[in-house]
């Protein structure tokens, strides 16, 4: 059995990285690899795996290792310095991959390959990713000449500063904003947890009162349990319209970038020879056309419609007859929500805080993983570490090690909002036949320790935590040797959730919930009535949950299928909610200013991927309630199918093969409690 690679040298060093030299180290690790490139090529007349493939999938992890950590910290510890060192290597990065990607003899060097003797004999994975690469020369321009190439470098430099750009305005936007407040009548109805977290932030800046801020774990709270409707409405405008030309500072305005971003999309799309951004992004997903994903949406919203209407009216008639509420302003939505769901269920996601401690939550998790997937995790004590809160875990199989993960779990200054999983290494086979083995960075914001309490989180939090695992899982657990299709490499884009949305089932299954909840003082486990109070609320207004996802989504494909010179964002936003929504935001809301899955993130004409892989997702674990939530065969199957596999098959094939047959709706609208 060969080796695996499993050192020092295998963890970054995230102490080591001099912001100093990372442009020039960059630099020369470029103008080696291009080197390097050449040579290769023009030594392969006769090209073999070993003799192409190989060498160039090491030079590309030799950038990855120089580039992972610096991406890292630049997302989770964000300096004036990293960034600018980070912005200043963002063109010299993207001219390199548009070079490499509009590489002739390279491509040709690989076509060569695909058509020779020697194809014949390459495994499955290595026949994907031959294909693959193929058609990524191809969707990256290598068939441009003359001014046509020259114009889409030009674009992908530009595009690849825009989104920087777009991302580092929304974190400064949301950084700009703070609310001291010392008066504490005026936070009457905000939990024990929310008030301890806003004295402690005022505390760590020095001053006396409760400092609000527009990150999640600090805004949540305040929409969904201050009775002071001024202090919700001031927070509202100040998150719904950051980034934006309508409140705070306008230099983080973000609609300037969006025009220019949907346009030079435009062109790159019609210079590839597609008639817009929309169908040149669904030619590497699982939808076959544009109209398709349209139809697939169009079809959920029509099946929902009525369930969202019914949650809205229900609303409605409570904030008017149990509070005298007249008219449902945006800011008022979430605080009457949660006023509902106490008065119909008796429950909040405050009284499941004390149930919900970091380390239960995880421990629980680690136990699902095991359960079902047959390996055991544990935590490394020693390693090279940028923040006093970040973990380290290694996951290992009958005795073996497979993989580790960074875990970097609360909100804290400097550190980009949401919650992702990003690869840190990949699995592949190396030229001396030792494998490398993969390490995921899982970064949320979850509200952080206070005090001398350990972190509680909510139920929300639990379930992000679960989902991040997931994608987690399927980086991790690949059994793939080959980097361009191993673990979440080279999956199709819209089932890339398939595996994170699979996970959060767990996290609403009392036999799951078991391992997972446990009070914080006396381990307690969660009672018998807040558990089943907790799954009757499970679907409280979902049909406008499922509403919403449903207008990002629409918004975002339609905006990449129908634009044209001179579109209004802003009129196809409110176009798709005339159809869709069952609310409207006020008209200072700029949603999309902060829209960063698409702006800024890999979602563009996206979007859509939630809820397609959802519908696969929840078929999945249709099976599990089917054979057992815990069935460890079926969980195996899953593991072996789904997640060892990666991007070596197309998903569809690999579904059909989980499942026994193709999957449908039916599973999704009934976890979601909408009656199709």
């Amino acid at each position: 059995m060969s080796q695996s690679v499993w050192d020092a040298t295998s963890l970054p060093n995230f102490t080591d990285v001099d912001v100093a030299s990372i442009e020039t180290d960059l630099e020369k690790l470029l103008k080696h690899n291009q080197e390097a490139i050449d040579a290769c090529v023009s030594e392969n007349t006769n090209p073999t795996w070993q003799s192409l493939v190989l060498p160039l999938d090491q030079l590309h992890d030799d950038l990855n290792n120089f580039w992972s950590p610096i991406g890292h910290l630049n997302s989770v510890k964000n300096t004036p310095e990293l960034r600018a060192a980070y912005n200043a290597c963002l063109p010299k990065l993207t001219q390199f991959y548009t070079d490499l990607g509009q590489n002739k003899a390279l491509y040709q060097a690989y076509k060569n390959l695909a058509e020779s003797d020697a194809a014949k004999t390459l495994t499955q994975p290595q026949s994907e990713a031959l294909k693959q690469t193929i058609r990524d020369f191809e969707l990256s321009g290598v068939g441009l000449e003359g001014e046509a190439k020259k114009r889409y470098g030009e674009i992908s430099q530009r595009l690849s500063e825009l989104g920087s750009q777009f991302g580092e305005n929304v974190l400064d936007a949301t950084q700009a904003w703070s609310k001291l407040i010392t008066d504490k009548s005026e936070l009457s109805g905000l939990p024990e947890s929310a008030l301890a977290q806003a004295k402690q932030m005022a505390e760590v800046k020095e001053k006396d009162g409760w400092l609000f801020t527009l990150d999640f774990p600090s805004y949540i709270p305040v929409m969904s349990y201050a009775d002071n409707a001024e202090l919700r409405e001031e927070m509202y405008r100040a998150f719904a319209t950051r980034a934006s030309d309508q409140g705070g500072d306008i230099t983080f305005n973000n609609a300037p970038l969006i025009d220019e971003i949907l346009a030079l999309r435009h062109e790159m799309a019609h210079i590839l020879g597609f008639d817009n951004y929309a169908e040149l992004s669904v030619a590497t997903k699982m939808a076959d056309n544009g109209q398709q994903v349209i139809d697939f949406l169009e079809d959920l919203a029509k099946k929902s419609k009525s369930s969202a209407e019914q949650d809205l009216a229900q609303l409605t008639a409570f904030a008017k007859d149990e509070n005298g509420v007249e008219k449902l302003n945006a800011w008022d939505m979430t605080y009457y929500a949660e006023k509902l769901r106490q008065h119909k269920y008796n429950i909040s996601q405050e009284e499941l805080r004390p149930y919900f401690p970091m380390n239960k939550v995880l421990s629980g998790l680690f136990h699902v993983a095991q359960t079902l997937f047959g390996v055991d995790i544990r935590e490394e004590k020693e390693f090279d570490s940028y923040n006093k809160d970040l973990q380290l875990f290694t996951i290992s199989k009958d005795g073996e090690d497979v993989s580790r993960f960074y875990l970097d779990p609360y909100a804290r200054e400097a550190k980009r909002g949401g919650a992702w999983m990003d690869s840190c290494r990949t699995r592949r086979r190396l030229n001396d036949d030792r494998l490398q083995l993969p390490i995921a960075y899982l970064v949320c914001n979850f509200t952080p320790p206070i005090g001398d309490k350990p972190a509680l989180l909510t139920h929300d939090e639990v379930t992000t935590l679960f989902h991040e695992f997931g994608h987690g899982l399927h980086h991790m657990l690949t059994q793939v040797d080959v980097s361009s299709v191993s673990g979440i490499n080279g999956v199709a884009w819209d089932a890339v959730e398939l595996p994170s949305q699979f996970m959060e089932n767990w996290c609403y299954e009392p036999e799951a919930l078991a391992h997972i909840a446990g009070h914080y003082e006396t381990g307690e486990a969660l009672p018998q009535d807040l558990l089943d109070k907790m799954l009757a609320a499970k679907n409280f207004q979902s049909g406008m949950q499922m509403m919403r996802q449903l207008e990002f989504s629409l918004f975002d494909f339609r905006l990449h299928m129908e634009y044209q010179k001179g579109i209004s964002v802003q009129s196809v936003l409110d176009d798709v909610r005339s159809k869709v929504a069952v609310t409207t935001p006020p008209n200072f809301n700029r949603f999309q200013n902060s829209f960063s899955h698409i702006f800024a993130g890999g979602y563009a004409a996206g979007y859509y991927s939630y809820k397609w892989a959802e519908v696969l997702s929840a078929d999945a674990f249709s099976k599990f309630e089917e054979d057992g939530i815990f069935n460890k065969d079926t969980g195996v199957r899953f593991r072996d199918t789904i997640l060892a596999n990666g991007g070596s098959r197309p998903a569809a094939e690999l579904f059909a093969e989980f499942r026994g047959r193709e999957p449908s709706t039916d599973a999704l609208l009934r976890h979601s409690g909408i009656a199709a």
